[in-house]
């Protein structure tokens, strides 16, 4: 059943282990402002009891433009430096929580959109899908994550280039160059992220929480540093509970039921 409990700017809607939180300012093409960044960490700092998996969306064609520059206030190097930290302390929300969360992106996805989207762990596109970074067209620098997040997807290089030119990426560049892991066509990006949100909350939790928490971070690290932290996770997850019942659902052919 579904379980509405909308913000203003965030509607929410939970169907049994799964949110849906669609971003709701579409004379905006669902720009961010501080009031829906400030719903997104309210989420995410306390998710509902039994959620296991989020899908982050947006509405009337578009998932999410970037910063609404129609309320940008003048600020100076430190306010500019607290704002842009509070965006990346958000967004490493969306990303360690703890819960998987599945993208399903169309219409514009620039500056800040691609932001939030590169901090979560799985993203569907659809044709109409744009990606863009135009801060170097608008005399600004990316401020919400994208040097490291979109960054490390493209390659210091390549994300260079595309500030610099102010270029747009379609759906289909996305999927070549992993701004998006799949492409559906037009009006499936909520449907395909439903798919895969289900198949994700079938999952052991502790496994998921262990990919979302160590992936990332042992990218961080030196190879030694890395694999040891692997081994960590290894020992852990793999002594669970779910482990022995992932082993016997394996070995007796049935589906595991996992805690």
């Amino acid at each position: 059943m579904n379980k509405p409990l909308s913000r203003p700017l965030l509607d929410i809607t939970l169907e049994g282990a799964i949110a849906t939180l669609t971003m709701n300012r579409p004379a905006k093409r669902n720009a961010m402002c501080d009031g829906l960044l400030a719903e997104i960490e309210a989420f995410f700092a306390a998710p509902p009891k039994g959620i296991r998996v989020v899908i982050l969306t947006g509405t009337e064609g578009h998932f999410c433009s970037g910063l609404d520059l129609s309320e940008h206030v003048a600020r100076d190097a430190e306010g500019t430096l607290r704002h842009s930290r509070n965006w990346h302390r958000v967004m490493e929300m969306v990303q360690f929580s703890g819960l998987p969360v599945v993208s399903a992106m169309f219409g514009a996805v620039i500056g800040g959109g691609l932001e939030l989207a590169a901090a979560t762990h799985v993203r569907v596109a659809e044709p109409s899908t744009i990606f863009q970074l135009p801060e170097g067209r608008r005399g600004n620098f990316v401020g919400g994550g994208a040097s490291v997040r979109v960054g490390r997807i493209l390659g210091a290089d390549r994300m260079c280039e595309m500030m610099l030119t102010g270029r747009t990426y379609s759906a289909e560049d996305g999927l070549a160059l992993g701004l998006t892991h799949y492409l559906v066509p037009e009006g499936q990006a909520l449907a395909k992220a439903r798919e895969l949100a289900a198949r994700i909350a079938d999952n052991a939790q502790l496994s998921n929480f262990m990919m979302i928490q160590a992936l990332a971070r042992i990218e961080d690290m030196g190879r030694a540093d890395g694999l040891f932290t692997e081994s960590l996770c290894a020992a852990v997850s793999q002594t669970s509970r779910d482990a022995e019942e992932g082993l016997s659902a394996f070995l007796e052919r049935r589906q595991p039921k996992f805690r």
